[in-house]
């Protein structure tokens, strides 16, 4: 006999439901985002002005350790991070450093350890994964959870872009203007002005002043 009355209320109060709802997840997304003048944006080493971290954030520590620049977009569900726990001396200063004008995808994970540098105007799609870190596994008495390898530079340079996907490993160093395709892993060097995919990236086109933009394999 319940039953009928209580659908009735629900039928009434749920469009207010979902008016409030969408309202106060409004209203945290403009409150929730991290921004330079911000108490979470002041832990920041550097927080230029006209960047954002969108809410929701996920994982993000060591702040004091990680340089924003101006004008740059973090998305949502990103996780940002220097070293292993929070509350720890890292060995360099920055240990992540992003350029000016970036956006940075949602629900993309920059880690760092020693040092990740992110040029001006990089962009990233959704779901990027860069590190300088990785786990490794010659030791068969230790679980692989457990084992890390030496720590290798990363370096992004100006005006790349990284499509959905992407993971950038220890020691990569990405050029200038350079678009890395969906899904492809980057594990070694790529040149200024080419574009790469694959698992590992490959180098599929290439720019010279001489010939304009060339198949690898024309060069």
């Amino acid at each position: 006999m319940l039953r009928r009355p209580l659908l009735r209320l629900t039928k009434l109060f749920h469009p207010l439901l979902e008016r409030g709802s969408s309202r106060l997840w409004e209203f945290m997304g403009l409150y929730g985002a991290i921004g330079p003048e911000t108490m979470k944006g002041k832990r920041f080493g550097k927080f230029g002005e006209g960047s954002i971290i969108c809410f929701p954030q996920t994982t993000i520590f060591n702040e004091r350790y990680i340089h924003i620049g101006a004008d740059t977009m973090i998305g949502s569900h990103v996780a940002l991070s220097a070293g292993m726990v929070p509350g720890q001396v890292c060995l360099t200063d920055p240990v992540v450093r992003i350029g000016d004008r970036c956006l940075i995808g949602r629900g993309s994970g920059i880690v760092g350890h020693l040092s990740i540098d992110i040029g001006n105007d990089v962009w990233t799609g959704h779901h990027v994964y860069i590190t300088d870190q990785n786990h490794g596994y010659e030791n068969i008495e230790i679980p692989i959870s457990q084992q890390t390898q030496t720590e290798r530079p990363v370096s992004i340079g100006d005006g790349s872009w990284l499509g959905v996907g992407v993971v950038v490993l220890p020691g990569a160093t990405i050029g200038k203007h350079v678009a890395v395709g969906a899904n492809s892993v980057v594990t070694g060097m790529l040149p200024d002005f080419c574009v790469a995919v694959g698992a590992p990236a490959r180098i599929v086109k290439q720019y010279s002043s001489a010939s304009g933009w060339k198949p690898a394999d024309q060069f």
